[in-house]
């Protein structure tokens, strides 16, 4: 398998795409996990540098002014979340390949900087009133967070055909496999 290829999954915010991710880097594949940059608060049990690269709007907004980033955006009021160059540098190094879980828009930018090296797979929710009902479930988010998460979403599932394969997450052990099967074949092309 080549290294230095990148792998972007993307979907709207409660789709499983981080819980896919999370399966695929316990198989065997040569990936790491690209850590994202954000400058939303905390949450219960996030690690700085593991989870995120937790910033303030203020320093957030230094890093795009020094362009560090390969891609970022401002996904709610206040609200960055980015791709730091230096996290791309710091995998290519070790000689393995990139794993991202970003937004639809990141995903879209990756594959536009790096077409030939990037495979980008969409998660698609089995319908928005089931991603209303998981967003509920994780019980994170406050009604009016939910309600724009789902208004995101609705926006987010239009670009779709912009990705390279979509893999519908309706059955949670299937999605797994099918992502793995996509991404197995992708990293042993020349």
């Amino acid at each position: 398998m080549k290294t230095g290829k990148l792998v972007v999954i993307s979907a709207p915010s409660g789709s499983g795409k981080t819980t896919i991710i999370k399966h695929l880097l316990q198989k065997e594949l040569p990936l790491e996990f690209s850590v994202s940059a954000t400058s939303r608060d905390k949450r219960t049990g996030e690690e700085n540098g593991k989870d995120y690269y937790f910033l303030t709007a203020d320093d957030f907004r230094n890093k795009i002014q020094q362009e560090a980033f390969l891609e970022w955006e401002e996904v709610y009021p206040g609200k960055y979340y980015g791709t730091l160059k230096s996290e791309l540098q710091r995998i290519w190094e070790k000689g393995s390949n990139v794993i991202f879980d970003v937004d639809v828009q990141g995903g879209i930018s990756i594959k536009s900087k790096y077409p030939e090296k990037t495979l980008a797979v969409f998660i698609r929710p089995p319908s928005v009133n089931e991603l209303e009902k998981r967003l509920k479930n994780r019980n994170l988010d406050s009604e009016e967070i939910i309600r724009e998460r789902i208004q995101k979403a609705e926006a987010e599932l239009s670009f779709e055909s912009s990705f390279d394969v979509t893999v519908v997450n309706d059955n949670l052990p299937q999605a797994c496999s099918e992502t793995y099967k996509f991404i197995k074949e992708f990293l042993q092309e020349q």
